[in-house]
């Protein structure tokens, strides 16, 4: 009985784990947000102040604050107010979490990737 009670216990904490990707997939899921994910990775580890990634993007302000709340509610990019800025960072950490979920199934488990071609993709 008790090991039932335990894969019970690890079914809901990988489908937490998988929803949280999803909503995280989900949050990169449109063309503004992945190239503001694209260009504050292009800025890491600094980050930029929105009006460097609206003039970059020419993005409306109010649709880039959208943007960058949702991304933010995901844990995909950090903000930190310096004075009247707020300066936006990719989270790199998150990021890599999100990559390395991908991984554990397509390149260790199943091997449906081979290892070697994601790095030589990367480079």
């Amino acid at each position: 009985m008790l090991g039932s009670v335990a894969k019970v216990r690890i079914s809901y904490k990988s489908s937490d784990r998988v929803a949280k990707y999803a909503d995280m997939f989900s949050a990169m899921g449109t063309e503004p947000r992945l190239r503001i994910m694209q260009l504050l990775l292009s800025a890491h580890p600094e980050g930029l102040v929105v009006g460097d990634i609206q003039e970059e993007l020419e993005i409306p302000n109010s649709t880039l604050s959208h943007h960058l709340d949702k991304l933010r509610t995901e844990e995909l990019v950090e903000v930190q107010r310096q004075g009247t800025f707020l300066r936006y960072t990719a989270n790199t950490d998150a990021l890599q979490q999100l990559l390395q979920f991908l991984y554990a199934e397509c390149c260790t488990r199943n091997k449906a990737v081979k290892p070697e071609q994601i790095v030589r993709i990367c480079k």
